[in-house]
């Protein structure tokens, strides 16, 4: 009877993890389709939509970039260098929005006009990005959506012209606007929170929630646009007044002088002048010296890379290190981020790198480099043979290399360094006395 009772116990046993089995297929659907989103943010109310459809202003021929530029020629040049003026037609965006299915959320950024989009989104039950209710847009303007973040997309309001200036006098109706003297302009756009089952630090584009420096913010008064918005004295519109206004450039992330702007690298040795049979200690400081936000910023994927490389005379690389700076995100079965390691305003991190000098060698070198990265070699590699990214624009880039002899001459070259242009950011760091150090 007891070996009944047992094997009748193992059989449901059996039976139940079997059930589970069958069961586990449908519980992954249901939670796939149900519960986790599909996207990797959430939804908050101001960019859950479009902006509203907009009227052409009384005054000017259409809402084209290129009207504008009819009378305001400096600003419209600027913007067409923009990666706001490509924010649609960026090949990288392109791949990566092919990737997601052209999920109609995307566009409320990259071509955030009603005007833009090709369809109306009526309902969004429960936030559900792919349940949203969709409705053709009778007005969709094919052409004007290449535009990307266009003029209109932050200048155009109920038939006006909106700007910082409350004294205008144009040939069309403006209206005084205080949100462009602040960071409250860039807001909508850069500062996408997280959604359920997701769990950032920050959201995935969170720029605007890291603008915590107390330094620039709080002491030096800087907003947003002082660094991506230069200021600059000029007629807003041809043959007007000269006005202090701000260059329609923002730089970021996808520029290379803008990254070198921002650190500021230092190198030192130990000993500064080694001798074969030495081990010498190379230590490389990454100071975030001149951005009121974490660098790197924006995109989760973006992250630098402090590398050191030994090579004797032919070149052959006999050592090697690389450390990582960024954000370490688990994106199955729920997003958890599990490690940030940016630096925040005017701190700083040392990066160390120690080899031994084999004896009777006096003609090898260590190459020193930052580079940053928009994205990861894979992803690279996954866009171009899955979505269609065709473009040559450089995805990394080198803002940092030195190289430095590892003999008595070592001294000799460090001390060039310290006068070296990358070192252009440290005056910010010191002057301000804010810089903290964290060592890797």
């Amino acid at each position: 009877m007891a070996r009944w009772r047992l094997r009748r116990r193992s059989r449901s046993r059996w039976y139940a993890f079997l059930i589970l089995l069958a069961l586990a297929p449908v519980g992954i659907y249901y939670f796939y389709t149900e519960i986790r989103p599909t996207v990797i943010f959430g939804l908050r109310e101001d960019y859950a939509h479009a902006i509203p459809f907009q009227e052409v202003p009384a005054g000017i021929d259409s809402l084209r970039a290129e009207a504008c530029g009819e009378c305001h020629q400096a600003i419209y040049e600027e913007w067409k260098t923009s990666i706001h003026a490509h924010a649609y037609t960026d090949p990288f965006f392109q791949a990566y929005w092919t990737k997601d299915q052209h999920v109609w959320v995307c566009l409320n950024c990259h071509a955030p006009l009603e005007n833009q989009q090709p369809t109306l989104i009526q309902h969004i039950p429960d936030n559900r990005v792919e349940k949203a209710v969709q409705v053709e847009n009778p007005r969709y303007d094919t052409a004007y959506q290449q535009e990307g973040v266009t003029c209109a997309a932050c200048h155009v309001r109920n038939g006006k012209i909106m700007g910082p200036f409350d004294d205008s006098a144009a040939p069309h109706p403006t209206e005084y606007d205080p949100a462009f003297r602040t960071t409250a302009v860039c807001h909508r756009c850069h500062n996408v929170v997280s959604g359920p089952f997701q769990f950032y630090n920050v959201g995935p584009c969170g720029t605007y929630a890291e603008y915590e420096g107390e330094f620039f913010m709080k002491e030096k008064g800087f907003t947003c646009q002082h660094c991506h918005m230069p200021e600059i004295s000029r007629p807003v519109a041809d043959g007007g007044p000269i006005r202090q206004g701000r260059q329609h450039l923002w730089r970021g992330g996808h520029d290379p002088e803008m990254i070198k702007r921002a650190v500021a690298i230092q190198v030192q040795a130990d000993p500064p002048d080694p001798e074969p049979g030495d081990t010498v200690t190379m230590t490389l400081t990454l100071i975030n010296a001149g951005a009121g936000h974490k660098i790197p910023t924006g995109d989760p994927d973006r992250h630098f890379t402090v590398e050191f490389y030994v090579k004797d005379p032919s070149g052959q690389v006999v050592q090697e290190q690389t450390d990582t700076m960024g954000r370490w995100i688990l994106w199955q079965p729920v997003i958890l981020e599990v490690y940030d390691n940016r630096l925040l305003p005017l701190a700083s991190r040392a990066y160390r790198f120690s080899y031994r000098i084999p004896e009777g060698r006096s003609d090898l070198v260590v190459d020193a480099q930052v580079r940053y990265h928009i994205l990861t070699d894979g992803q690279h590699d996954m866009l171009r043979k899955n979505y269609g990214l065709r473009s040559n624009d450089p995805y990394r880039y080198t803002i940092y290399t030195r190289r430095f002899p590892l003999s008595n001459e070592l001294a000799v070259a460090l001390h060039a360094e310290t006068g070296a242009d990358s070192h252009r950011g440290c005056s910010v760091a010191e002057k301000s006395g804010h810089a903290e150090e964290a060592i890797s």
